[in-house]
């Protein structure tokens, strides 16, 4: 029986199968993802080349259709023009057919005219990458057939569906539905897991959504992004310049006076910030939750919890009347939600100028220290040591 060029045991299928396919998954986080997409690094040429020849081989799918889906993606995260959202198209269509979304927002020519800026547009992409998409893909076959003899046509098969379940269907979907969050981001994003290996890094998303344009995906000391691995492998031997990491938290000693520097590491920290005001204020609502509840007003105590993490204003208007019938019985809560509000305004978009922001912040803390609300005073002290 003809076995291929090489005649392998079960076992070294399987390690073949897995290292092919992750270098393809080091393809799209690296080069698609994190190069493309959102330029957090620069490749060399000869990098840049391999890895979009590889992708030709085994997606189909061109640099500029993939970066420009992306782009949108962030732009449009959780609306109806989110190519992918499993809040729109739910998760069941997002995880089993998350390619097939690709594809459809793949031929919106506006998608790709608007998104797709700074991709390649050498000879090689016009006339072989996008042209003959499934010349790439043909050729894989055929290496895969002469390299394993006919085991190599389930191996090729594997590597045709691993991209589109695992990024196209695990990480658009449930990393939109389940897992953890180190982030308040204002969309559904989760981390799904903190060892990104399996999808290069790929499974911390919530840390993605918080700081789209950085290289490093991990961002507490137990994560770990084996796509960062690679690229400073790649940094120390000179074939990748990182351009953006997530800036570093830093607090220092209290201010008496917040100013502009303090205004810069709160905008800049935001998502940590309304993250950490969720957690101080946590048992306050708590204790406020029963309190009402003993006064037989009907509370659902986790959409309480969900609202403290969300602004207002990206509430469904049925569920900002809902919130505002309830916190008008506890002037506490009243307290908690509009503070919340106010301090998210300091970073939300408007004309307002630096000097007008840094005073609104300052007044913000004043209140919040002199709110009798004991958690709020001591988040107001620590807001004032972001640095």
């Amino acid at each position: 029986m003809y076995t291929g060029l090489l005649d392998l045991p079960w076992w070294g299928y399987v390690l073949c199968l897995l290292g092919l396919t992750h270098v393809t998954i080091a393809a799209v986080t690296i080069y698609l993802h994190r190069h493309s997409a959102h330029r957090a690094l620069d490749l060399h040429p000869i990098v840049s080349h391999f890895f979009r020849f590889w992708l030709w081989c085994t997606t189909g799918m061109t640099t500029k259709a993939w970066t420009a889906i992306h782009r949108k993606h962030h732009a449009k995260c959780e609306t109806a023009e989110d190519p992918h959202s499993p809040v729109f198209f739910g998760i069941r269509r997002v995880l089993l057919e998350g390619a097939e979304l690709y594809r459809i927002e793949g031929r919106n020519q506006e998608t790709l005219d608007h998104y797709g800026h700074g991709t390649p547009d050498d000879w090689m992409e016009r006339n072989v990458y996008s042209k003959h998409d499934r010349w790439g893909i043909g050729s894989m076959l055929v290496v895969d057939v002469i390299l394993f003899g006919p085991i190599g046509i389930t191996m090729w098969a594997i590597q045709m569906v691993w991209i589109p379940f695992l990024a196209a269907g695990v990480i658009n979907g449930i990393g939109h539905f389940w897992g953890y969050r180190n982030f308040q981001s204002e969309d559904a994003s989760r981390n799904v897991i903190p060892w990104g290996i399996l999808i290069g890094g790929e499974e911390l998303h919530n840390n993605h959504h918080a700081y789209g344009t950085s290289a490093k995906l991990s961002n507490r000391w137990y994560e770990f992004d084996i796509g960062w691995l690679y690229i400073r492998i790649l940094e120390t031997l000179g074939l990748a310049t990182v351009r953006k990491v997530a800036p570093k938290l830093v607090f220092a000693a209290p201010k008496a006076q917040c100013d502009a520097d303090t205004l810069q590491a709160i905008i800049t920290h935001r998502y940590d910030v309304v993250t950490r005001y969720a957690r101080s204020l946590r048992e306050t609502c708590a204790a406020e939750m029963q309190a009402l509840k003993a006064r037989a007003v009907a509370v659902d105590g986790k959409r309480l919890r969900r609202w403290l993490n969300i602004d207002a204003a990206a509430l469904p208007e049925t569920e900002r009347a809902e919130r505002a019938s309830i916190i008008q019985h506890s002037n506490v809560l009243t307290t908690v939600y509009t503070m919340r509000d106010e301090l998210a305004s300091v970073w939300a978009r408007s004309t307002a100028s630096k000097e007008q922001l840094v005073h609104k912040l300052e007044d913000w803390c004043k209140r919040a220290e002199n709110s009798g609300i004991t958690p709020l005073k001591e988040f107001s002290l620590r807001l004032r040591c972001y640095a």
